[in-house]
């Protein structure tokens, strides 16, 4: 199955923590701090593999009782908008369900609202910066 969810600490999860930097964070200059990846041990961690190559992943974590928050959403470069996003958003959010989740939120950069609009998220507050570029509060009922 392309899509599975991940160990923590397993070869998985580094492969993911990899990908998400070459995606997200390398671009900015910027790096992860290894008690950040510590406490995704408490996470839902979500990869999408083809032939054993992971090509994009995200991260659930619980905020309270009903809410998820969807974290780290990357898919590998040259590989963005072939659909891979939507099965990998379509996967979480029936994992957010099973979870007993009623409401899924993000930080969404700006340059993706157009992405999950087409999803069925929907712009909660103003824009704010993080990670030094624009991002938006978006939310999803489920």
């Amino acid at each position: 199955m392309p899509l599975q969810i991940i160990d923590h600490g397993s070869i998985q999860h580094h492969k993911m923590v990899e990908l998400r930097f070459q995606v997200l964070r390398k671009p900015l200059g910027l790096t992860f701090a290894k008690e950040a990846l510590e406490t995704e041990k408490n996470d839902i961690l979500i990869g999408f593999f083809d032939e054993e190559k992971l090509k994009g992943c995200c991260i659930l974590t619980k905020e309270d009782e009903k809410t998820v928050r969807l974290r780290q959403m990357a898919v590998l470069s040259g590989l963005q908008g072939k659909g891979i996003g939507r099965v990998i958003m379509s996967f979480a959010e029936n994992i957010a369900r099973d979870h007993g989740f009623k409401k899924l939120n993000m930080h969404a950069r700006k340059t993706a609202i157009g992405f999950y609009e087409k999803l069925g998220y929907q712009v909660d507050g103003p824009e704010f910066e993080e990670v030094t570029i624009p991002h938006v509060e978006m939310v999803k009922e489920l």
